[in-house]
């Protein structure tokens, strides 16, 4: 007597869910792993340092930029608010190409009495 197999009487299907899951795995894992490596090393950091209220009408910012490209010039956005988190000074600091890592302190004047000061973004300057 031949043992009872439930594929003969009720006939199976053939899935290949675990060779699909694998492909998925692959893939999904090489583009994780790319994803984080592309952004984990951005074209441009930057790094408040310091900031001062010298005046009623200015504020100091020390402040780092650092880039992968040497060559190519940026343009920072430097911002001062004041209590209510109104923007009361701004203004854009071009930084020539040169040194991959740069240091500065900038003076941003003020319309009224700023309580900070921060970097607002860093960008690639348009030739």
């Amino acid at each position: 007597m031949s043992e009872l197999d439930f594929s003969d009487r009720y006939g199976q299907k053939t899935t290949h869910w675990k060779s699909i899951a694998t492909i998925l795995l692959i893939i999904g894992g090489a583009w994780l792993t790319w994803a984080g490596l592309h952004h984990s090393r951005p074209e441009i950091s930057t790094t408040l340092i310091s900031f001062t209220i010298p005046s009623e009408r200015s504020a100091s910012l020390r402040y780092a930029v650092e880039r992968r490209n040497p060559s190519s010039a940026i343009t920072c956005t430097l911002i001062a608010r004041d209590f209510e988190k109104n923007v009361v000074g701004e203004i854009e600091e071009q930084i020539p190409a040169g040194a991959s890592r740069i240091e500065k302190i900038t003076l941003i004047p003020t319309r009224t009495v700023a309580v900070n000061a921060t970097i607002s973004r860093c960008r690639p300057t348009s030739q």
